[in-house]
């Protein structure tokens, strides 16, 4: 083996860098894969010149490892995978999807009072010069509001 190794390497792994397309580690890594199978099949180069067999075997591997790249899909590392939501962030949206359609399903005045004091962050004077009721009714408003978004959220599994 070492005859094979010290009278064939140099020209196996040019060889294996030119298929490799200078690619060194995978160069040399196609020559020792080459020469642990002269190792195993002694009898494929026993009769007749080794060269040809080694190059042959080398030509296959180098295939087989293009065919290998192509068969599956290329690493990207971990950048796109940042661009993704967290499962929190994931499990916000979807909340915040669900409380947007239970406030849809509200009495349009109900609804009207919770956007303005919750989501405008409106005090209740505010609110009420906004909607153009008296402050008691703003007050009013939003507790029965409350009260049926939360049965809404409720019948939606998102409340306790």
């Amino acid at each position: 083996m070492r005859a094979l190794y010290a009278e064939h390497a140099g020209p196996l792994l040019r060889y294996a860098l030119h298929l490799m397309g200078g690619d060194r580690q995978r160069a040399e890594d196609i020559v020792q894969e080459t020469l642990l199978r002269a190792w195993l099949h002694p009898e494929a180069i026993a009769d007749r010149p080794a060269r040809p067999w080694l190059f042959a075997v080398a030509r296959n591997l180098a295939v087989d490892a293009y065919r290998a790249r192509k068969a599956r899909p290329r690493e990207v590392g971990e950048g796109p995978l940042e661009l993704l939501p967290s499962p929190d962030d994931a499990e916000r949206a979807l909340e915040s999807w669900a409380v947007a359609d239970a406030l849809r399903s509200l009495r349009p005045e109900h609804r009207s009072v919770l956007l303005e004091t919750y989501y405008h962050g409106k005090s209740v004077a505010e609110a009420s010069v906004a909607l153009g009721i008296p402050a008691g009714t703003v007050k009013s408003r939003t507790f029965y509001a409350l009260r049926a978004l939360r049965l809404e959220l409720e019948e939606r599994g998102l409340a306790p």
